[in-house]
């Protein structure tokens, strides 16, 4: 691990070597680690990611920085580097704990399939036969008029943000989690849709409705169901919808820049440490880079972490299995991102060239708006999270550097075998 610019690695490389697990927090369960050369990787290339990071800190792009890589399930690389706050210079710490944002998305995602287990729900239901309020949704037909559904949307449509949804800025306006989850459908239920179901891929309020049916299926609000069936079987000790007040400090400012293109923080900063009135299983989760690879090795193990299983392979195999109609692509940003496709709240890489990527075929991945991002590569049984705190950090137009990008191809430069 490195922190603040100082390695700590190299004096515990030996131990690492043994694979000596050790917590990153007093109440953090122990992560496995294994020396970057027993997994596959070369010491000099990885130590090329930290450089290319630590230069975008030391230039005042990025006020902090954390990269974790796992292989064959163990921790072979670490790294924290940089301030968790710009303005106080209060260093970034491997216990510091981020807004996630989106990467929430796949958490819910995990709820949801937990509960598509038990047989609440399948696949090709209406989402109607869950939320009855949605059964006579229009359609907008682009002259002002509206249709009714051509098809009924369906729960693997609103699984993979194309059952007709607009994107978030549709919704502005209705301010959708002005109340509760409740409160949100009321108001959906009398907005029409954007498009006609399977017809095309919209990133909108989708995983938010998502947690309003893990609450009505489990008959559990929807952070004690997450903390019950997923945070604690896994160990995610950092990871909720808000942080008790001693954890406060722990929470890495959010920045941007100015006019000079220097990070600065981002004013008024807000801490959550109360429940919130709206749970946000789109992008309201807070956790560290360390509990976000308990879930994430989970999933690559193929439904199990430390003798807790949470899924089973099949159902996450299912997660990974591209759903879209042909006709309906991926378009965070536009234009579409060939080669890309998506699952339950993942998106799938389904060929690597169209795509352009070095991550291995089937690799399935999200980011959040702070610019926190993560991928689960099976090809290459490899994890990857990364974390920074930014203001549209995850924009390619917003002045954050394309930290997604450089790790990726760093990390893939520095696995030999």
């Amino acid at each position: 691990m490195k922190t603040h610019g100082r390695s700590l690695l190299a004096p515990i490389a030996s131990m690492l070597a043994l694979c000596v697990s050790a917590p990153i927090h007093a109440d953090s369960p122990a992560m496995p680690t294994a020396s970057p050369e027993s997994a596959g990787f070369d010491r000099k290339g990885l130590a090329a990611l930290d450089s290319q990071m630590h230069a975008l800190v030391d230039q005042q792009k990025l006020a902090g920085v954390v990269t974790l890589i796992a292989r064959h399930g163990k921790v072979v690389h670490f790294d924290t580097y940089g301030k968790a706050d710009a303005a106080s210079g209060a260093p970034l710490k491997s216990d510091s704990i981020f807004r996630i944002a989106s990467m929430t998305k796949p958490i819910a995602g995990v709820a949801m399939m937990q509960l598509h287990e038990r047989g609440k729900w399948r696949l090709d239901d209406p989402v109607a036969k869950h939320i009855p309020e949605f059964a006579n949704l229009r359609v907008k037909t682009g002259d002002g008029r509206t249709e009714a559904q051509k098809s009924p949307m369906t729960m693997a449509q609103l699984m993979s943000h194309s059952a007709g949804f607009g994107v978030s800025s549709v919704y502005a306006q209705a301010d959708l989690g002005a109340t509760d989850l409740q409160g949100m459908i009321d108001k959906l239920k009398a907005l029409p849709l954007e498009t006609q179901p399977g017809t095309a891929w919209d990133y909108g309020p989708s995983v938010n409705i998502q947690g309003y049916i893990i609450e009505k299926l489990s008959g559990q609000p929807l952070d004690v169901y997450l903390d019950e069936h997923i945070f604690k079987p896994l160990g995610m000790t950092d990871t909720g919808f808000w942080v008790s007040p001693e954890k406060a400090t722990r929470v890495v400012s959010i920045h941007t820049y100015d006019a000079a293109g220097r990070i600065v923080v981002q004013n008024p900063q807000r801490i959550t440490t109360a429940k919130p009135s709206f749970l946000a299983a789109s992008g309201g989760l807070m956790s560290t880079a360390s509990d976000y690879w308990r879930f994430s090795q989970a999933l690559l193990n193929g439904g199990e972490l430390e003798g807790k299983r949470i899924l089973k392979p099949e159902t996450v195999e299912l997660m990974r299995t591209n759903v879209l109609q042909p006709g309906a692509k991926v378009d965070l940003y536009g234009p579409s991102q060939e080669g890309i496709g998506f699952g339950m709240d993942f998106a799938v890489v389904l060929d690597t060239a169209a795509a352009k990527t070095p991550m291995g075929l089937n690799s399935f991945y999200w980011g959040g708006a702070f610019g926190t991002w993560f991928w689960i590569d099976p090809t290459n049984d490899l994890v990857f999270v990364g974390m920074i705190q930014n203001l549209n950090g995850s924009t390619p137009t917003g002045g954050t550097p394309r930290v997604r990008e450089i790790s990726a191809a760093a990390t893939y430069d520095a696995l030999k075998k």
